[in-house]
């Protein structure tokens, strides 16, 4: 028997030295000290021994494992150690290297300039309001009263899915949803992707954002309308901005009109940016057309209320005095990052 376990712990020890890779010292464990293994198998014929030498086995069993157990450890350490070393010489750091700065996206400025608008006007009670891009002519056109051969569809009448659907051209169909609701009153601004066939050039694109507004309540006035307008300029553009208005057609507002804007960058005397004129023109508005509420199901007699509409580019424009449209659409990231 004593044979026997000097032969096994020999075998083993040879074993162990021969591994290379943690994986076959753990063979080398199941192999020998397993519950299955070689000295597990000697404990289980101990039945056959003598019994008064079964103490003396018993021991030399034990001293056998040990054995195994402490070559095991040792060469466990000595192997992690060396890999160890081989992994830190291959994962070399220079820290005297300039460390790699990670890029961190910001918002856009069309983001930041809408942003603003909406700070304005929900202050001001405002609820913001989105709709569908793709839109029925109904909503886009005839509720906004503009039938079919009105010569003002001319310049708006053109991305078409099929005769009764169009890519939207401003976000004035999001304002007849919401008045056929019939919830009264309303205070909503409808900022948006809209689509018209403009060519390409530094002030016009087919595919822009708006953002237009829309209140409807008993005795609304123009006086309101001009308030409300005056206030948003001042908000926006800075507390000593002027605004002017000039009479204008639009064929969902009786009166329209116009709104100019002092020119903040030289306090209305005259400058390359306003074009010698001291005014810059940033809206149009006007009370909204009897015949639009009729249709929306408002009763024209009871209510009344103004509508207006400005570019969200035009403000980021003006607001970051960028003089090329383009520029915020060409992914530029020299462009972009001075945001």
């Amino acid at each position: 028997m004593k044979d026997k376990l000097e032969q096994i712990k020999e075998e083993a020890i040879a074993q162990i030295q021969a591994a290379d890779v943690p994986e076959k010292l753990n063979e080398v464990r199941v192999k020998f000290l397993g519950k299955k293994g070689e000295l597990t198998a000697v404990l289980k014929g101990m039945k056959d021994v003598a019994p008064e030498d079964r103490p003396k086995v018993g021991q030399l069993v034990n001293e056998t494992r040990a054995a195994i157990e402490n070559v095991l450890e040792e060469s466990k350490t000595m192997m992690e150690k060396v890999l160890r070393e081989a992994k830190l010489k291959a994962e070399v750091i220079d820290v005297t290297l300039p460390s790699k700065k990670n890029t961190v996206g910001h918002r856009h400025p069309n983001t930041i300039a809408l942003e603003e608008v909406e700070r304005i006007f929900v202050g001001m009670g405002y609820e913001v309001v989105e709709g569908p891009e793709v839109e029925y002519d109904l909503y886009n056109f005839e509720k906004l009263n503009i039938p079919a051969d009105h010569p003002a569809k001319d310049e708006q009448d053109t991305f078409y899915i099929n005769k009764d659907i169009v890519l939207r051209t401003q976000t004035s169909p999001v304002q007849a949803r919401v008045m056929e609701q019939g919830k009264l009153p309303i205070r909503m601004i409808a900022p948006g992707r809209v689509f018209r066939y403009d060519e390409v050039d530094a002030t016009h694109s087919p595919s822009f954002h708006q953002i237009e507004g829309l209140v409807i309540d008993k005795n609304i006035s123009f006086a309101d309308l001009k308030g409300t307008l005056e206030v948003f300029a001042k908000e926006l553009f800075g507390p000593e901005t002027k605004t002017k208005f000039r009479p204008h057609h639009f064929p969902f507002t009786e009166p329209s009109a116009e709104v100019d804007v002092s020119c903040f960058k030289c306090g209305g005397k005259g400058c390359r940016f306003c074009k010698g004129s001291g005014w810059i023109e940033i809206l149009g508005c006007g009370m909204v057309h009897p015949h639009v509420l009729e249709m929306c199901g408002i009763d024209p007699e009871e209510y009344s209320g103004f509508a207006f509409g400005v570019g969200l580019e035009r403000i980021a424009l003006l607001k970051y005095e960028i003089d090329d449209m383009r520029l915020l659409y060409e992914n530029d990231i020299r462009f972009l990052k001075q945001f």
